[in-house]
């Protein structure tokens, strides 16, 4: 069954708990959290104290794409959080396989994100290991970009690379969904959808998360 994830970077921040609650009672399934450090990507979301004020406002599964370099620092905060899945990008670290182990041995789910130029060749000896696989059908670091068509070939190539080798991660989809992109990429093989500004500004927010899932 494919999961529904707000991206927070596209709330209203001067109302982010409320917007949570909507969000939550809506139906979605993991909130998504950006951390842009100004280096690996040019632009700063929120930090730490914003991260650890949503941790104790939600009862449902967090989500943090970590768009920073030295992503190795941050597991044990997010730890601490409580937080579940926990990403980095393979063009931050050189030690991608380390940091997996990492990221498990404290109790989380280890992600590795793929830019839209990277191949999943680049990640071929970390997916025996990995529990999910991001791919980014947008630049990392903006909101509100087209769709990359060119990411469902990777999401579809992922799909065929579970099947053949029995693996069991999961693959995650960020950047540009709506309900045509979603669906494409649901046949393709995705299993987290992260939707953004197009979720937040829904008109009837319950209804755009099931067609989303592909419920309706």
């Amino acid at each position: 069954m494919v999961k529904v994830l707000p991206s927070l970077l596209a709330s209203d921040f001067l109302n982010l708990e409320s917007e949570m609650t909507r969000m939550e009672e809506a139906g979605v399934d993991i909130f998504h959290l950006d951390i842009m450090d100004g280096q690996f990507v040019p632009n700063i979301s929120y930090g730490i104290p914003v991260c650890e004020a949503i941790s104790k406002k939600t009862n449902i599964p967090l989500d943090v794409h970590l768009m920073t370099e030295d992503p190795d620092q941050f597991v044990r905060e997010f730890r601490d959080m409580g937080v579940e899945y926990l990403s980095f990008h393979i063009e931050a670290t050189p030690h991608a396989h380390r940091l997996i182990t990492h990221i498990k041995d404290n109790n989380m789910k280890a992600g590795i994100v793929l830019n839209p130029q990277t191949p999943v060749k680049d990640i071929e000896y970390v997916l025996d290991i990995v529990d999910f696989v991001l791919v980014m059908t947008v630049n990392p670091g903006f909101g509100g970009q087209s769709f990359i068509e060119s990411g469902v070939k990777k999401i579809a190539e992922l799909d065929s690379i579970r099947t053949r080798e029995n693996y069991d991660y999961l693959i995650e989809v960020d950047g540009g969904i709506n309900d045509e992109t979603a669906k494409v990429c649901r046949d393709a093989g995705a299993d987290l959808l992260v939707s953004g500004s197009y979720l937040f500004k829904a008109d009837d927010l319950r209804e755009t998360i099931k067609d989303l899932k592909g419920e309706l």
